[in-house]
């Protein structure tokens, strides 16, 4: 029998607790759910590939689950679908703004191989605020991201915004 190899792509900059939701529930659809951590161009970094991914490897370690790897990539999403054997890609949405874009990517994605399908997941109601953006932000003007991050998660924010400095003068 064919293995249902999954890929939930993302930089994770930083893993939030609304993408260990997504993890937890899409190793639940496949046999094998691939974390691929990867750049993005027109996004700025607070953390730098190898920290992401030592980040996300410790995370998914945290959540148990035997069915999910780690692994790194720079490339067209397509193409490294098709070298990990994947079928499924699955994406997290939080809001219709996010559904517009992944939609359109899906769209693209299908026309590069239409033999990979998008499975969109819905982030559980209590995360749907969540994003990796917006917990930096809060971090950097010196608010608390307890509620969007795991504890270790939160350490390796606050030790970071310490190092390159707060925003803000209150």
């Amino acid at each position: 029998m064919t293995q249902r190899v999954g890929i939930y792509p993302g930089t994770f900059d930083p893993i939030t607790l609304g993408h260990a939701d997504i993890i937890r529930r899409g190793a639940k659809l496949v046999d094998k759910l691939i974390i691929g951590v990867t750049t993005n161009p027109s996004k700025n970094p607070m953390f730098s590939t190898e920290e992401r991914f030592a980040m996300v490897e410790r995370e998914v370690e945290n959540l148990g689950l035997d069915n999910v790897v780690v692994t790194g990539f720079n490339a067209l999403l397509v193409k490294f679908a098709q070298k990990e054997g994947a079928s499924v890609l699955i994406r997290g949405l939080r809001a219709v703004a996010d559904f517009e874009y992944e939609y359109q990517m899906a769209g693209m994605n299908q026309q590069l191989d239409d033999e990979i399908e998008t499975v969109f997941l819905m982030a559980d109601v209590s995360l749907q605020p969540i994003a990796s953006k917006l917990v930096k932000e809060i971090a950097l003007f010196g608010g608390d991201i307890t509620p969007f991050v795991s504890k270790q998660v939160c350490e390796d924010v606050v030790a970071r915004v310490a190092k390159i400095g707060q925003l803000g003068d209150y």
